[in-house]
């Protein structure tokens, strides 16, 4: 499925000169945009279950930090399916005026 140019113009703003788009994991799964210490993920489509899948590539990327950018209508969205997927990170909508952290689940 081809990705539009709004897609690709925000992977690249996330990846920026040292980064990488469209990178592979090892389950054969492709983050949209990976630095050496940032992992981004963006949704622009507006679905629970897309959410959760971002949040979950988030998960497999390991990196200290992850970023989810998705529609002002969805951050809310968004923060949950982070916090079920069990990671802590960052939300942003896709503008970049807006943003919102979501904590580490704490251990027991």
């Amino acid at each position: 499925m081809p990705v539009s140019k709004a897609h690709r113009r925000a992977q690249k703003k996330a990846a920026g000169r040292e980064g990488q788009i469209e990178k592979t994991l090892k389950s054969g799964t492709r983050v949209d945009a990976i630095t050496r210490v940032k992992a981004t993920e963006i949704e622009r489509w507006p679905s629970t279950a897309r959410l959760h899948k971002s949040a979950e590539r988030l998960k497999e990327s390991r990196k200290r930090q992850k970023v989810l950018v998705v529609p002002d209508s969805k951050m809310a969205d968004a923060r949950k399916a982070m916090r079920s997927v069990g990671i802590g990170g960052t939300v942003k909508n896709l503008s970049g005026t807006r943003r919102s952290p979501v904590a580490k689940p704490r251990r027991r």
